[in-house]
């Protein structure tokens, strides 16, 4: 079995997820009409899916999607287009993307903080890579296991993203291990599985709705040798 000494997470969909509160929609509409649950459905999958794109873009609106994770202003614009181009008033769709970056917005699966914890209780350094344009630290402060993340490498910090080889190269250099001895955890194979092509090992995990996905992430690490 091949030793462990480090482990990669994502963060949306794979430790935590952005999950709606029905507050959030009231008094707003889609082209005019009341928001039902497939409707709230719909514009979450648009604001969380990692790769594609889910609206039409022009030139310049199709830059700002691609780069969106590497600086903040690229970002807000780009899913600001995404809101309005579902329907969403202009004002309303600036009062959703701000609870789309606020990271108390975020649901943490129900073994997030019982994973991190027994990493770094095993002495296994874990980072935190994500294609994000804010700072989710806050997020796992407020949960309480913000000392059990090693590292967090943040594209819009290190101005790359995934699955590029370099935000791998940049965690792995980090954290001071060999890609052989490294499992990334991710739910998405294009962006996440990304660290295969530097050596990592790779884990997918399906981002269903947290109370849907109890343990998840056990189970992922176990299948890859790392117990819990």
């Amino acid at each position: 079995m091949t030793t462990t000494r480090a482990v990669l997470f994502d963060f949306s969909g794979t430790l935590f997820r952005l999950e709606e509160d029905d507050s959030w929609f009231t008094g707003i509409t889609v082209d005019e009409q009341e928001i039902d649950g497939h409707v709230q459905a719909e514009l979450m999958r648009r604001l969380t899916a990692p790769t594609g794109r889910s609206v039409e873009m022009n030139d310049e609106q199709y830059r700002n999607w691609v780069n969106r994770d590497l600086e903040p202003h690229l970002h807000r614009e780009a899913y600001l287009h995404v809101l309005r181009s579902s329907g969403i008033a202009d004002d309303h769709a600036r009062s959703l993307y701000t609870r789309l970056v606020d990271p108390a917005s975020w649901t943490p699966y129900p073994d997030t903080a019982q994973v991190l914890t027994s990493l770094r209780h095993s002495g296994i350094r874990v980072a935190v890579v994500s294609n994000i344009a804010f700072d989710l630290r806050p997020a796992f402060r407020d949960l309480g296991v913000a000392e059990c993340v090693t590292e967090f490498v943040l594209s819009f910090e290190v101005g790359a993203v995934k699955p590029t080889p370099e935000i791998f190269t940049i965690a792995l250099d980090r954290l001071g291990v060999d890609a052989s001895e490294t499992l990334m955890v991710g739910d998405s194979e294009e962006a996440d599985g990304g660290a295969e092509a530097v050596g990592c090992r790779f884990a997918l995990v399906d981002p269903l709705p947290t109370d849907r996905r109890p343990d998840g992430l056990i189970r992922a690490l176990a299948a890859a040798g790392v117990e819990i």
